[in-house]
Parts: C-alpha cells; sequence; structure tokens
C-alpha cells in the first residue's frame, strides 16, 4: 500500500518484547488467535504484517472477507464480524522463543478474555501452540471438544510462511472449512 513503509533492520530489533493491541469487540463470529506477534508486527503495529505470513491472502480466499487486506486494514475485520489476539502478547523473532510456561499462562489470559467478549468462535492458529497452552497433547485440527462458555474452540495452521507444513491452498482448505461451519451455525 502506498505511504506503508517497510521497517529497517533497527525498527525490528527495536520491536522485540514490544505488544500489539487487540482487534476485538463483543460477540465476533470469529476471533483469530495468533501464537504471538512477530517483530515485523511489533514495528509496525499490524497483526500478521510480515509479507511472507498468509493470513490475510487465506482468510481473503477462504471467503472470510470480500477482498484482500493489507495488515495496516486490520479494523475493517471488526466490519465483518472478525477479530485478532494472539495467546502471547510480547513480539519475538520467532514463535520458538516462547516456553510452555509463557504458553500456558497466555491461555489463562485468553480465556479470561474470550468470557469477556464472548465470540462464537475461537480460532487458535496453531497446533503446536494450542496443544501446549491448551495442555491437549493428541489435539487435532478443527472444532475441539470442550468449549470457553459458549465459545466454540477450533484449531487451525499457523499461516506463518515459516510453516512449511501448509502451502497456501491447504491453508485455505482449512479456512474454508472454518468459515463454513461459522455461517452453518448462525
Amino acid at each position: 500500500m502506498a505511504g506503508i513503509t517497510k521497517p529497517t533492520r533497527a525498527d525490528l530489533l527495536a520491536a522485540q518484547e514490544k505488544t500489539i493491541r487487540d482487534v476485538i469487540a463483543p460477540s465476533l463470529r470469529v476471533l483469530f488467535c495468533g501464537i504471538n506477534p512477530g517483530l515485523y508486527s511489533g514495528a509496525t503495529g499490524h497483526h500478521f504484517a510480515r509479507p511472507g505470513n498468509r493470513f490475510w491472502p487465506t482468510i481473503h480466499q477462504a471467503g472470510f472477507t470480500p477482498r484482500l487486506l493489507h495488515p495496516s486494514e486490520q479494523r475493517e475485520l471488526l466490519r465483518w464480524g472478525y477479530g485478532i489476539t494472539n495467546l502471547v502478547s510480547r513480539t519475538t523473532a520467532t514463535a520458538d522463543e516462547l516456553s510452555a510456561e509463557e504458553l500456558f499462562a497466555g491461555r489463562k489470559r485468553l480465556v479470561s478474555k474470550v468470557k469477556r467478549y464472548r465470540p462464537r468462535v475461537l480460532a487458535v492458529l496453531g497446533i503446536g501452540a494450542y496443544r501446549t497452552a491448551f495442555q491437549k497433547p493428541k489435539a487435532a485440527l478443527g472444532l475441539q471438544p470442550q468449549s470457553i462458555g459458549d465459545t466454540i474452540l477450533w484449531v487451525l495452521p499457523n499461516p506463518s510462511g515459516l510453516n512449511a507444513h501448509y502451502q497456501l491452498s491447504a491453508l485455505v482448505e482449512q479456512f474454508r472449512i472454518l468459515r463454513e461451519a461459522v455461517f452453518a451455525y448462525g
């Protein structure tokens, strides 16, 4: 997008340990939950901002948004009933820098947030982080058997460009299954 500058190396280094505000409102259809923001996101203040991250193309191609959004347009998601938060709020170069204890503590904060905002679905983006944070070592992608109050839990693959297990088409298919289920729930 015009007018948006790419963060410098110094900007990225300065972004270590920063946090990004949630994109959230009461009663969303889906609250997407990343693992934690990367340095690029910390430097820009936008979720899933690193150019190699596939979140924005995935949600568009899966039918959540009518057009491809730029990370700087993240608040537009609220118009369509979607939001973004993270298990852990601090930025790191990679999610591997997070401890199991940090993910577990993040789950506790996330549960409180979900109880407050009451989204229809909480979609956790990353099976490994979900298994650790929720202490469900055998969890699989998709609908989870437990919920948080009335909020349905769903696990999707991490859209990070670092997740080589999923090509864009496979990510889109997983996200599309969620979208179809959300609209089936009413």
